[in-house]
């Protein structure tokens, strides 16, 4: 193979109101949950059952993205996103093991309804783009360098 492709996309509510902070650089950084439904069915002829899983996804986003996030969406929303694996990895500061885990760096998003009450201006609605991020609101790779990110545990909430 040529070269890598790492790119995500998800469609979900939101598990949460978004978790905004900044690094001590003031970049804003997001963190987010995801609930994503998947529906299937099983079995044959006329005695298939309906089933449905759903996927927790974590997921951060940064600078004007994070930002214009935490302002318009809640917890319950649905939201398009667009974005990038990230493995990260650390130890464990009470057991000394190491821990690690795959999250989603938001790219980009898209809002999915226009359902009053979504933030100011409503949460969207209006025209063709409406539904989606102000081009300074994404990201494009902006993700700050990892030296002036504490760890979260560092970071009160």
């Amino acid at each position: 193979m040529a070269g890598n492709f790492n790119k995500v996309f998800l469609m979900g509510n939101l598990t949460r109101d978004i978790e905004l902070r900044h690094t001590q650089s003031n970049t804003a950084i997001a963190k987010i949950g995801l609930a994503v439904n998947r529906r299937y069915s099983v079995g044959e002829g006329g005695s298939r059952e309906q089933r449905e899983e759903t996927t927790f996804v974590e997921c951060e986003a940064w600078g004007r993205t994070a930002e214009v996030m935490s302002q318009y969406l809640a917890k319950g929303r649905p939201v398009f996103i667009e974005g990038r694996l990230r493995l990260d990895q650390w130890d464990d500061k009470t057991s000394g093991q190491k821990r690690s885990r795959l999250l989603v760096v938001v790219e980009n998003f898209q809002f999915v309804d226009s359902r009053e009450g979504g933030g100011a201006g409503g949460g969207g609605g209006g025209g063709g783009a409406a539904g989606r991020a102000p081009a300074s609101a994404r990201s494009g790779g902006a993700e700050q360098a990892y030296d002036d990110i504490p760890p979260d545990d560092d970071i009160p909430f």
